[in-house]
């Protein structure tokens, strides 16, 4: 006998875990003011970007002292801009607990092939940062959006360290209160937290960063989208808006309306409030039920972006299958798209809960959650 329909609905089902749902107020109509046609390197175009730069360092308190470029390729293509100019000058230690963590290992250790020390956890678990050599170069993500798992704070990184602190900070930034004086690189794309559109990163340097840049030159050529100095000086008109390629300006002038929008609501400490809030319905269902967990085993090491869950029932014949059955049937209802479990890990679902998500839509969700479990549980 099928179980009966829930009757609330999220207003909006799009649970991605990147690109991420829009802002609320989100419509075409707000980028009517982006510069299409026009170059990225005319007045208007670097104006667009430095505002970029600029209102990112002040939502996010980010020193003035720091320096931060909008560069191509997400996330991805900062942290390798980070790790191929940077790495190399000494030993590096690789850390990962996630699957995107687990990329940087291989790209440090078989692509670039630097002496590195790797530490690894499992999917749920996080490595023990007191057990790290600071004095090393350290390489690692802030929160694991395949794991759900995040750094609970930077306590652990000493201030007199020696090495660099790599940061990728991607699902972190604009949800999680980052501690800009333990990271000298930090790495984020718009296209999370701040429901932007895919392609552009952003890379922040502290100064230990930048005398890294100027004094060290590594052992392999970079392609001209890593370089970020010349005649062993940093190109400064990167960080300034003069990006190293040609950026959307469409793209652009949509960050910038969320950003807008980030301040109209209470900047940083309202978007970690409002992620906080949507990641704690799913906590609490979590603790009413039985049938499911959260994949993080630790509470403070729990991620308040993306939610990682599992499913514990023992009538459960095949994990995998069960789980993408689950997704299957909240796509088909229209309630919730993209919720499967990243490739990479343990079956089960991931539900974004960062900023730009209501909770009165991850509220519906659950109701929905239960119904598919039933559904799926029914018919195995």
């Amino acid at each position: 006998m099928a179980t009966k329909h829930p009757q609330a609905r999220p207003a909006n089902p799009r649970f991605s875990s990147g690109p991420c749902a829009k802002i609320p107020t989100f419509s075409l109509d707000l980028l009517a003011d982006a510069p299409l046609g026009r170059s990225h390197r005319a007045k208007i175009g670097k104006e667009k970007l430095n505002a970029a730069i600029e209102t990112t360092r002040d939502i996010l308190g980010i020193p003035a002292d720091y320096k931060i470029g909008i560069v191509p390729a997400s996330d991805t293509g900062a942290v390798e801009m980070a790790m191929w100019s940077l790495l190399g000058a000494r030993k590096a230690t690789m850390v990962a607990w996630e699957s995107f963590g687990a990329g940087w290992v291989t790209d440090v250790v078989k692509q670039l092939k630097i002496d590195a020390e790797v530490k690894t956890a499992d999917y749920g678990q996080i490595v023990d940062f007191a057990d790290i050599d600071f004095n090393t170069d350290v390489v690692f993500t802030w929160n694991g959006t395949t794991s759900g798992v995040r750094v609970a704070n930077g306590d652990a990184i000493p201030a007199d360290r020696e090495g660099l602190t790599i940061c990728d900070a991607t699902s972190a930034a604009f949800a999680m209160d980052l501690p800009w004086d333990k990271l000298d690189v930090t790495t984020f794309s718009w296209q999370k937290v701040m429901g932007g559109e895919a392609a552009h990163g952003i890379i922040v340097l502290g100064p230990r960063a930048v005398e890294r840049l100027e004094s060290y030159t590594p052992a392999w050529p970079l392609p001209k989208i890593f370089r970020m100095t010349k005649g062993g000086k940093l190109i400064e008109g990167i960080f300034k808006g003069e990006t190293i390629n040609t950026p959307s300006m469409l793209a652009v002038e949509d960050y910038l309306v969320a950003l807008e929008w980030a301040q109209k609501i209470g900047g940083l400490p309202a978007l970690i409030e409002r992620s906080t809030a949507n990641a704690k319905v799913l906590w609490d269902f979590c603790d009413r039920h039985d049938w499911i967990a959260n994949l993080a085993e630790d509470e403070a090491t729990r991620s308040n972006t993306s939610v990682c869950l599992k499913f514990t029932d023992d009538r459960i014949k095949d994990g995998a299958a069960f789980a993408k059955a689950v997704a299957k049937k909240l796509e088909e209802q229209n309630v919730a798209y993209d919720v499967g479990a990243y490739r990479d890990a343990p079956a089960g679902l991931r539900v974004w809960c960062g900023a730009t998500i209501e909770a009165s839509d991850v509220e519906a969700l659950t109701l929905w959650l239960k119904w598919a479990f039933e559904e799926c549980i029914a018919e195995q």
